[in-house]
């Protein structure tokens, strides 16, 4: 846990961050509208200049309604249509009963969250939204400390309020917003902040998650910084994302502040994910921008902008029998040529093998995993259990993820990756099981579900170790998921198929 908070301390400060607490501001009781305080600073001040500015960039193009939205707070000429871009996922006949909306406190600091319950509406140049007082007061009450209200946390934030103009622009009556300003930079309270929302985080409600990314290095050094941070959050939980956080840190790239200045409000989402079941969610990655692509940003010192749209699970989960495959020895090559060609193009070298989509990379929603072995050892393994891409697509981001994002190892090098080999494992879709009788050791592989913990074993890890089943569950409860070598017994297990094909059985 110690290590854990200095992770989240080292990134929850920086540029943008929170300051010595001031006194609280006092408002008269009959005030119940907060004005705009950043109209025509970070977004237009009147109406018409807004419609005109977001109008191009907002069409709704949602068919699932999302569970939630990481979107960006920056002036709207640098990350507008990056914001807009997850917005336009909310589908156009969709209502929500209530938003909630989460960000960091950039002008006070104080070891909690601040919910809006003085006012009853949040005005912009678009017109009143109304504020969920009754909800708000409801969070305070149960949060038992991590929630309290401050105006002046709320009073010159822009975090919260730039998101309310693309909220206007969508069809409909905007619903209720509860307004969450997190001032804390401490684990255990974002864990805490995270425990109290957890109820409200049902599809009747929509989370938006106000962060910008990278602050103030290079255009190239920024890409690197914000993309990475961005896989990991599509792909992993809490202790992922401080992983990453950690890593981005001992890369030291020159003149970066901060890897997210929201990393608190992002982290309390993960959090929340975790505790209701990180894979029951999807998550998309829309958009990628910083600030040296406007007009009006230069490239040596720029801030990143990333939209991830997050989804519930609706498919039903059949039986893997129904789903095994039988690739042909053309698809087998293919996979293998796909992924090695992402890791030699990402890396500037040549390679000549052929990539081309063909019979079931063509086709969607299979999960993947590509593993990386150098001299018989592991040398990077990440994946996803579901996916709205192609395979091909699938397996080409793996590889880059299993090369230059696992954060169990550095990057791979050019001389190394000549030399690896490449495993791609594709997935059957997760089966909930009741029993380990269910569970067929060599066949199947885990996922170990408890809480905010979880982890997997592909298949081939029991023929590689030699485990018995008690074994394989035992090391991947306490060794992958984190949660003791009994903690299978009382937890959520999945079971799922996979074909491998290494790329050494190639001919």
């Amino acid at each position: 846990m110690r290590l854990l908070y200095t992770v989240i301390t080292l990134f929850f400060i920086g540029a943008g961050a929170p300051v010595n607490p001031v006194a609280m501001s006092s408002y008269p009781e009959s005030q119940k509208v907060r004005k705009p305080a950043v109209a025509g600073s970070f977004y237009p001040a009147s109406a018409v200049e807004i419609k005109s500015m977001l109008g191009p960039w907002m069409h709704n193009s949602g068919v699932v309604a999302p569970q939630a939205l990481i979107v960006p707070h920056a002036g709207y000429v640098f990350s507008g249509e990056v914001a807009a871009s997850a917005f336009n996922r909310i589908p156009r006949e969709h209502s929500y009963k209530r938003i909630f909306l989460l960000g960091p406190s950039h002008r006070v600091g104080f070891n909690a969250a601040s919910v809006d319950t003085l006012y009853s509406f949040a005005e912009t140049p678009l017109g009143e939204v109304p504020i969920d007082v009754a909800t708000g007061k409801e969070i305070v009450k149960k949060g038992k400390g991590a929630f309290t209200f401050r105006s002046d946390a709320h009073d010159r934030e822009h975090c919260l309020e730039v998101q309310l103009p693309f909220l206007q622009m969508l069809p409909g009556e905007v619903p209720p917003i509860v307004p969450i300003v997190i001032g804390s930079q401490h684990l255990d309270v974002l864990q805490q902040i995270a425990e109290v929302l957890e109820p409200y985080f049902t599809p009747e409600n929509l989370f938006v998650i106000s962060s910008d990314f990278s602050h103030y290095p290079s255009y190239e050094n920024a890409g690197k910084s914000d993309l990475y941070l961005a896989e990991t959050i599509t792909s992993g939980g809490l202790e992922e994302f401080l992983k990453a956080l950690s890593h981005i840190d001992k890369m030291n790239y020159a003149g970066e502040d901060t890897a997210a200045c929201g990393a608190c409000a992002i982290a309390v989402l993960l959090d929340i994910m975790d505790i209701q079941g990180r894979g029951r969610f999807e998550a998309e990655h829309v958009m990628y921008r910083n600030s040296g692509d406007s007009v009006y940003g230069d490239r040596d010192r720029v801030v990143g902008y990333n939209s991830i749209v997050f989804t519930r699970c609706e498919k039903p989960v059949k039986d893997a029998s129904d789903h095994l495959f039988n690739f042909s020895e053309q698809e087998k090559k293919a996979m293998i040529a796909t992924a090695r060609s992402a890791i030699c193009s990402a890396l500037r070298l040549d390679y000549d093998g052929d990539a081309r989509p063909v019979g079931i990379l063509k086709e969607k929603g299979c999960g993947a995993f590509v593993t990386l072995h150098l001299n018989g050892r592991l040398r990077g393994c990440i994946g996803r259990f579901t996916s709205d891409d192609t395979l091909s697509e699938t397996i080409r981001e793996m590889a880059l993820s299993a090369a230059f994002n696992d954060p169990r190892f550095p990057s791979l090098s050019r001389n190394e990756a000549s030399r690896i080999e490449i495993e791609v494992s594709v997935l059957s879709p997760l089966k909930k099981i009741e029993s380990i009788d269910e569970f067929k050791l060599g066949r199947d592989g885990i996922y170990i579900i408890k809480g905010r913990s979880h982890g997997t074993f592909l298949p081939q890890v029991a023929e590689e170790t030699g485990w018995d089943k008690e074994q394989f569950l035992g090391h991947c409860a306490r060794d992958k998921a984190g949660i003791g070598w009994d903690g299978w017994k009382d937890a959520d297990l999945y079971t799922y198929q996979a074909e491998v094909v290494n790329e050494s059985d190639l001919q």
